[in-house]
């Protein structure tokens, strides 16, 4: 296990180095963060003309946004091998090359791929949730910023997660299915919608087959004393480390099912 983070960080300052030698990679973030920051405006905007609905503030909503974000932001950072493995492995016939290397294959995969502006998506999360917190008035604590380090690492899991999940089912399908989209870009999409108005089975599925909510609203929740249970704002971590498991199974699967391309 040693081994194995030491060979991925090799990976990763590999790519980030190559990444600077571009001169315009600046200018890719500058972009990543101009689409960070519109896509939430038509929320902020129908809250600025139409004030709270309820109990529910823009900063409340754009908390609860900017968790899912920063989540999937590391994961897409931190795991962009996986992202875009059906592509870049599977269809390519690339895949076979890290066959034939005596390190982990998971490893290799993670680290093959790392883009420096898809930090800015992390850097937009984590400015958005410390505005949020500020024009709530609400004191970060010592308890309140672990459950808030507890939500992105479960977070990060989670959308790590739904990456190796939809390389596993490549294996199988050869490409990508459209329909993982709906547990990446789109789900934290939902955290725009306010709980209490939230339909009851869309409810249940981004909290127990996709746990989007358990990783935004219920930390958001404890953080800022919204009421309710503090334990299902502490389950982040361990239901991102379950679902990352349950997709490592699909993972292996699917390498055991592989076929080279020269066979």
């Amino acid at each position: 296990m040693k081994n194995d983070l030491k060979v991925y960080l090799k990976y990763i300052k590999m790519r980030f180095l190559s990444g600077l030698e571009y001169k315009g990679w600046w200018l890719a973030a500058l972009n990543v963060l101009f689409t960070c920051v519109t896509d939430p405006l038509s929320t902020i905007l129908m809250f600025a003309r139409m004030g709270n609905v309820g109990e529910w503030s823009m900063e409340r909503i754009l908390l609860i946004y900017a968790l899912a974000v920063c989540s999937f932001g590391l994961a897409e950072t931190f795991c962009r091998g996986f992202d875009v493995f059906p592509w870049a492995m599977i269809q390519s016939g690339n895949f076979d090359r890290l066959l034939l290397r005596p390190r982990n294959l998971a490893v290799q995969v993670a680290g093959s791929v790392f883009h420096i502006h898809r930090l800015a998506r992390v850097a937009f999360g984590l400015g958005a949730i410390s505005w949020a917190l500020v024009r709530m008035g609400v004191a970060v604590t010592p308890f309140s910023a672990l459950v808030l380090v507890l939500a992105l690492a479960g977070g990060f899991l989670t959308y790590c997660g739904v990456f190796v999940l939809s390389s596993g089912i490549a294996f199988f399908t050869i490409k990508a299915l459209d329909w993982i989209f709906i547990l990446t870009n789109a789900s934290y999409q939902v955290t725009r919608v306010p709980m209490d108005y939230m339909p009851r089975l869309l409810k249940r599925a981004f909290t127990f087959v996709m746990p989007v909510l358990l990783i935004s609203y219920y930390p958001a929740s404890v953080v800022c004393g919204w009421g309710g249970a503090v334990w299902p704002g502490l389950m982040a971590a361990p239901v991102g480390a379950v679902f990352l498991v349950l997709s490592t199974i699909v993972w292996k699967a699917g390498v055991r099912h592989y076929k080279s391309t020269g066979s």
